[in-house]
């Protein structure tokens, strides 16, 4: 089977997608140890047997459902590269807004936190941009927080790490800037039994009855951990914004904005302690 053989091959094994292309590179290139390039510069080379063998194994096992990061066990966010599993969340493209507006508040000395970090890819974004500031990162799962503390040395990055609930540790007024791509989904969303969701960890994408619990809690603890004028960032789902403004609101945050990801979908609200 040659490289151009393979793609057509797995064409027809795949259910048509909006992924379908690079989902096949991805897993081929995986098995290649090459970039995309050569897929295109190289359509007559042969897979050896064990590469083809390999490559038809993750065929299979994609067709079944389990998610392109899982199978290469990374996944590409911001300007970094970070390993993953099934303790973790896939890191979406859209979350790279919540590092974004980080990003703009940012000064020299500041005390970060992002938390429920899964795979730590917000904290290790922020941080390989400001390594002026101290980054921690914080998850109530130890699976989790070991796959994070890998890629912080993976990616040379000085990220303090903790395992707890949210900001139940920390001191009153101690940090500056807290963003956090919690749980927000309804437990009873039929999504999560669907496509790469039912691979990834379900107390890291449902939050009770109305997607909310984490978000509630999380915005209550945050205005007392925040330091005066400090910001406040989640992302949520896409119609939660008016109910996660309104919860800003109720627990004190001014100067209050939401923001759409690449989709247009309402996806980040902020806002400032008073």
């Amino acid at each position: 089977m040659t490289i151009q053989e393979a793609l057509q091959w797995a064409r027809v094994q795949l259910d048509v997608s909006p992924t379908l292309r690079k989902d096949i590179e991805s897993l081929l290139c995986h098995v290649l140890g090459c970039q995309p390039l050569r897929l295109i510069s190289y359509p007559e080379q042969t897979l050896t047997a064990d590469e083809q063998q390999q490559f038809v194994s993750l065929i299979e096992k994609r067709r079944q459902g389990v998610p392109v990061a899982h199978l290469t066990g990374v996944r590409g966010f911001w300007s970094l590269e970070v390993a993953v599993n099934q303790h973790t969340l896939i890191p979406r493209p859209d979350t790279e807004l919540l590092v974004s507006l980080a990003l703009e508040k940012i000064q020299p000395g500041m005390r970060v936190a992002d938390l429920g970090t899964g795979s730590g890819a917000i904290a290790l974004a922020i941080k390989a941009e400001r390594n002026d500031i101290w980054m921690l990162a914080s998850d109530y799962s130890l699976q989790a927080l070991t796959m994070a503390k890998y890629n912080a040395e993976k990616n040379q990055l000085a990220v303090q790490f903790v395992c707890g609930q949210w900001l139940e540790l920390m001191h009153s007024s101690s940090l500056d800037i807290i963003v956090s791509n919690p749980p927000y989904i309804r437990s009873d969303d039929p999504h999560l039994t669907k496509g790469d969701l039912r691979f990834e960890p379900l107390t890291a994408l449902a939050s009770g009855e109305d997607g909310l619990q984490d978000i509630r809690q999380l915005v209550q603890q945050a205005a007392r951990v925040l330091k005066p004028e400090g910001w406040l960032m989640i992302e949520h789902g896409y119609d939660q914004s008016s109910a996660v403004q309104g919860l800003f609101q109720q627990y004190g945050f001014n100067e209050i904005q939401a923001f759409q990801d690449y989709g247009q979908q309402d996806r980040v609200v902020i806002g400032k302690r008073g």
